[in-house]
């Protein structure tokens, strides 16, 4: 059961386990995506269709005809990744060997909707994969393994979901045999240490130059490639929406100078006041425009203020 990309190359590394058999896939609705609003399938879903996997969609998990239908498959295990909507409990208790949630925390740290996008926001230096036993909570139930990474300078949440989902693939096929032969144990999770990453909106993409620079380079990342960073900037005396897609924190000496204040542009980018530092923009795209490096856009388009 998933729905998004992490499911999909999830899906793909289970089905070349021989050890594994997959009855069917569960996944979202198709929805209407981009510019044309397309009816577009859930790549799982795709990824199943090609592999010759049923698939079911239910408008809702708890629909009753659904969860018959599920309870019809005699499934032995449930893998869940990123599916999307709360289990009820009478999907829980279908398989004898429970439902098993991908998670992309290092639980109990991130239990919630956007673990990868909040670890890089607040700093983490490492974050991993836990295969855990789902429960009416969220994501509380004991965990029976995981794998960690480190998280880079240069990640950013597209970069480290691809990480993430290979080493998620890895761990469902390293242990599922495992359990249910009996041979590992799920431990319950410590009541210490526990955060919650809530969902992401498009606001918090917006550039808050009040916060420290290095905090902001870090936001940058943590919402790339959804919502993005932006900020309004004043471009040629019109104030308009300005994407930032990349940036890094400077040692520009910022005494006096006031959050948002530019403090000179130069073949780097736009170097930007901060709460605490400075930030350099080196590639922006103005609404309507295209993306390209901030010295490129400067040279025909001055920026006198940003908010």
């Amino acid at each position: 059961m998933g729905t998004p990309e992490l499911a999909r190359s999830i899906l793909s590394q289970i089905v070349n386990n021989p050890d594994l058999s997959v009855v069917a896939v569960v996944s979202q609705p198709d929805r209407r995506v981009g510019r044309h609003l397309q009816v577009t399938p859930p790549p799982v879903k795709a990824e199943a269709l090609t592999l010759g996997i049923p698939v079911f969609q239910p408008q809702r998990a708890r629909d009753p005809g659904f969860i018959e239908s599920l309870r019809l498959l005699t499934p032995d295990v449930i893998v869940v990744a990123a599916y999307g909507q709360i289990l009820p409990p009478e999907v829980l208790e279908i398989p004898p060997y429970h439902c098993l949630n991908v998670h992309t925390s290092l639980l109990p740290r991130w239990r919630g909707a956007a673990p990868i996008q909040w670890a890089i926001a607040e700093g983490d230096h490492e974050t991993g994969v836990c295969l855990m036993q789902m429960e009416t909570g969220l994501d509380t139930g004991p965990v029976i393994a995981s794998l960690r990474t480190l998280i880079r300078d240069d990640d950013d949440a597209q970069t480290l979901l691809a990480r993430l989902a290979a080493l998620g693939g890895l761990l469902v096929t390293r242990n599922l045999t495992d359990w249910i032969g009996g041979r590992l144990n799920a431990i319950p999770q410590p009541n210490h240490g526990i955060t919650y990453a809530r969902k992401i909106t498009r606001e918090d993409g917006r550039m808050d130059w009040s916060l420290p620079a290095q905090v902001l380079w870090r936001r940058l990342r943590a919402f790339t490639p959804w919502p993005g960073a932006f900020c309004t900037a004043v471009i040629g005396g019109s104030p308009r929406l300005l994407k930032v897609h990349t940036a890094f924190p400077s040692t520009d000496d910022t005494t006096g100078s006031v959050p948002g204040q530019i403090l000179q542009s130069d073949d780097r980018g736009l170097h930007v006041a901060c709460g605490e530092g400075s930030l350099i923009l080196t590639e922006i795209q103005p609404d309507g425009g295209r993306r390209q490096p901030t010295a490129t856009f400067l040279a025909g388009h001055p920026v006198t203020a940003l908010s």
